[in-house]
């Protein structure tokens, strides 16, 4: 009898076949960025912020993996979210979400109006017009996707606020790059570092002049790689997830055309 192929690894974290496949496909991309700008967006900028909104989601369930497997759980719940955002600072993003989720409604706080009657919280659009809260269905695929990859699984109420996170990031990624083209660079934002009280920052792993952040190359009709990653720097914090994001962003797009 022949012998079988080897199959791949399904449920191994981070296995070459998961990688190979990116979960936030570049049409979905574009189809975002078309809802928020009327940029024209490169394959190499698409790729690039499908990459780093993986490289996001990764991190934050692999902190939710981590307290999931303090009480030997495989199947991730919404309070292991929580505790991997309490843990980690950087890993508190897309948070226009909040307000939307039962999740995050003990985090946000209770709202008065001017007569001190509580506002209730927002619900969900039923407008015609698209936005991150109606769009966030679209990134379920992606995020069982992910989820897989790193052997998780999770109750639906986690695959919606997932969904919800990665919605409202990609959004404000597609703005902050659509800012960055008409302000003709990165003028606003500076680089934040974080690092334990009392401890020496760390030196920076990419080195990043000024003039190379507060300028950028390219007409003024289309988002480019470099954009996505000056909107990359915008979105998050200077410590190991934004640099691991421009990294594996600039990986993803090594080979790919800019137009």
């Amino acid at each position: 009898m022949a012998a079988q192929p080897a199959r791949p690894d399904r449920g191994r974290p981070g296995t070459a076949s998961v990688m190979d496949a990116p979960p936030f496909q570049p049409p979905l991309v574009k189809a975002v960025f078309r809802e928020v700008t009327p940029f024209h967006v490169s394959r190499s900028a698409a790729r690039a912020a499908a990459s780093v909104t993986r490289t996001v989601l990764t991190e934050i369930i692999d902190g939710a993996r981590s307290a999931a497997g303090e009480e030997a759980r495989r199947k991730l719940i919404p309070s292991d979210l929580l505790r991997a955002i309490d843990r980690n600072v950087e890993l508190e993003v897309g948070d226009k979400w909040y307000g939307h989720s039962p999740t995050f409604r003990g985090r946000t706080g209770v709202l008065y109006d001017a007569q001190g009657v509580i506002v209730p919280p927002p619900r969900r659009s039923r407008s015609r017009k698209p936005s991150a809260v109606v769009g966030a269905h679209r990134f379920e695929a992606g995020v069982k996707k992910l989820l897989r990859s790193r052997g998780v699984g999770a109750v639906p109420a986690m695959v919606r606020d997932l969904d919800g996170i990665a919605s409202f990031f990609l959004t404000d990624l597609a703005r902050d790059a659509a800012m960055v083209v008409r302000e003709g660079g990165l003028q606003r934002f500076g680089t934040v570092t974080l690092e334990p009280p009392g401890e020496q920052a760390p030196p920076p792993v990419l080195k990043e002049s000024r003039q190379d952040l507060s300028s950028r190359s390219g007409d003024g009709r289309t988002i480019g790689r470099d954009d996505i990653l000056a909107a990359a720097r915008i979105q998050l914090f200077g410590g190991d997830l934004r640099q691991r994001a421009l990294r594996e962003a600039r990986d993803a797009t090594r080979t790919t055309p800019t137009g």
